[in-house]
């Protein structure tokens, strides 16, 4: 639903309130790809028809927004991908990165992942393709819930019981039969993590691939991290231990770039 504002907020408070209608929106998109009517916009945001309606068509005019041939549906924007594009692009963290992504991904041969939280999610900000698929693959730009994840709660873990309380609600969203959806059973979790030093995703987050996350600690509470996913089928005793080692080499080479930021 749309945020509200006061009743006196008069024009300055319109403006902002039109400012935060148009983000909604655009966030509205990135999280939902495709093309969407202007009934399932509205049920989702809860803006008036009209105002929603005259809103999407500047949208629509600038760019950030595209509809098809009727122009009765609406998707995200190819000005909304620039913009991504030039986040990444310019972001400190994710260049200092790129030597150490690469070593990890030779090192394992294994799909890599740079990621950061964004409140109760996870951003994936750079990928390294693993060298055993021949098909693209990348999450770059992509958002997935930090509890399913091992680059999320490799992060979590940074924070105390009581932050991470604040950020998740009580029940978790389940995207698969593995993923915990308890809140107290994930800060066990969590405190398991602290003390090994990384994060395991069981197949969590995807039904046949585990992963492993490691925080990049140039701040605290951590606020990026790095992960090496592996098809559960290829995963031995002695490879799982060779990804942790790497993970440990990645960090350590993580915090040495990042110790300026």
């Amino acid at each position: 639903m749309a945020q509200s504002l006061p009743a006196d907020a008069g024009a300055g408070g319109a403006q902002v309130k039109s400012a935060v209608r148009t983000v909604e929106l655009l966030e509205y998109f990135a999280g939902r790809p495709g093309m969407h009517s202007l009934a399932e916009v509205q049920e989702a945001v809860g803006y008036p028809k009209s105002s929603l309606y005259m809103l999407l068509r500047t949208l629509v005019e600038l760019g950030w927004v595209e509809t098809e041939s009727t122009g009765t549906r609406y998707g995200i924007g190819v000005r909304a991908l620039l913009v991504g594009t030039s986040y990444i692009d310019g972001d400190e963290v994710v260049a200092a990165a790129r030597s150490a992504l690469d070593r990890l991904a030779d090192d394992t041969t294994e799909t890599i992942h740079l990621a950061r939280l964004d409140g109760a999610d996870v951003i994936y900000l750079a990928t390294r393709q693993s060298q055993h698929y021949l098909r693209p693959f990348t999450r770059v730009g992509r958002r997935l819930p930090a509890h399913s994840t091992s680059l999320g709660k490799a992060l979590l873990a940074t924070h105390t019981d009581e932050e991470v309380r604040r950020l998740l609600p009580q029940r978790l969203e389940p995207l698969t039969e593995h993923t915990l959806t308890d809140l107290d059973a994930l800060i066990e979790d969590l405190h398991e993590i602290r003390e090994r030093g990384y994060s395991i995703d069981a197949e969590e987050n995807t039904v046949g691939l585990r992963c492993f996350g490691i925080a990049i600690p140039y701040r605290t509470p951590a606020r990026d991290a790095v992960s090496c996913s592996v098809p559960v089928a290829r995963l031995t005793p002695g490879r799982e231990q060779m990804i942790r080692d790497a993970l440990f080499a990645a960090r350590d080479r993580l915090t040495m770039a990042t110790r300026h930021l």
